[in-house]
């Protein structure tokens, strides 16, 4: 039985909050072996779109986005892996491969593009791994099949004496999510629902998924909202230390921009606005972000030679096993 290793991760709201409220490097080391049952969910329920919460912290721009976004998150690794030389060599034949028509600069479109092919590239690896990890019939997965794999069994855990009974909630909530990328009701998954399935924030029909675990994460009294004192409390938990400048400008950051309606706390359409917020697209940003930064000549684009002299911002402080980037067949 290992759905004890369930309980020692973190619901997929979580770690896009974690990510924007304490600006943390995370880094996800995936194995090639098969993962543990409940392992496989809960390791990677934080693989997911970057999001404007992630993006910036108070106009301090995250770096660790920048690599994501650009190099996909199943490539990162350690900087120390890879010497600034072989970065850089490696960047470039990457960079070869954004400059769609080849005139030797690379257009804000083409960076958007590529942010945008790495993602779907990502959610496509991810899913077809998943896939295959689980027992499907005739192209499609039985949510009895998925709770059995994921929490070793597949019977409702009503009884106290049942050995999921303490991932009641857990239980509950991915059927949930289940019932709702279940888009034709038939209590099945193909693989594209699947996909809506492990990624929900990726699917519009999903979104307001995401907010609803992300205010079940946040709101420790349940009463269906986030109290300013909830809010700052996950992402500062050592209340032993002087608080520091930044929890005291998210303290003015919630009540200037979270709770728009003033009445001291966050309701759901608060919470979606702060992390799905409406009309925002992250690769444009994304793409507009890495020239502003790495333009140096400033004629709205960027050369090869620029994207190297600034491969810190590409790869910073994570480098990248560029191997699948370079040696895939499917075409960007």
């Amino acid at each position: 039985m290992h759905c004890k290793d369930i309980k020692m991760k973190k619901s997929i709201s979580m770690k896009l909050i974690e990510i924007y409220l304490i600006l943390a490097l995370i880094v996800i080391t995936y194995s090639s072996a098969i993962p543990k049952p409940g392992e496989d969910k809960k390791n990677r329920v934080h693989e997911q779109k970057l999001s404007e919460a992630e993006h910036e912290h108070e106009g301090e721009h995250n770096p660790d986005y920048d690599h994501e976004a650009f190099l996909g998150k199943d490539e990162a690794k350690t900087f120390d892996q890879l010497t600034p030389e072989e970065s850089k060599e490696r960047l470039g034949i990457i960079v070869g491969k954004i400059d769609k028509d080849g005139d030797g600069k690379i257009t804000e479109q083409e960076l958007r593009d590529w942010i945008q092919y790495v993602q779907k590239r990502y959610i496509i690896t991810d899913t077809d791994r998943m896939w295959k990890d689980h027992d499907v019939e005739s192209d499609k997965l039985s949510w009895s099949s998925y709770k059995k794999r994921t929490y070793g069994s597949e019977d409702d855990p009503t009884d106290e004496d049942s050995s999921t009974f303490s991932y009641k909630d857990m239980i509950e909530r991915d059927e949930r999510r289940w019932k709702a990328a279940d888009k034709d009701g038939d209590g099945y998954l193909n693989k594209e629902e699947f996909a809506d399935f492990l990624h929900p924030e990726e699917a519009e029909h999903m979104r307001d998924i995401v907010v609803k675990e992300t205010m079940e994460d946040i709101d420790k009294d349940k009463d269906g909202f986030i109290s300013l004192e909830e809010y700052i409390g996950d992402m500062w938990p050592d209340k032993n230390e002087e608080e520091p400048d930044w929890v005291k400008t998210e303290r003015e950051t919630f009540a200037s921009q979270r709770d728009k309606n003033g009445d001291g706390k966050m309701d759901l359409d608060e919470v979606k606005n702060w992390i799905i917020p409406p009309d925002y697209d992250h690769s444009e940003a994304e793409a507009k972000h890495l020239i502003s930064e790495s333009d140096s000549n400033k004629d709205g684009k960027l050369s090869k030679e620029e994207i190297l002299e600034h491969y810190d911002l590409f790869v910073g402080s994570q480098a990248t096993d560029f191997g699948e980037a370079l040696t895939r067949h499917d075409e960007f």
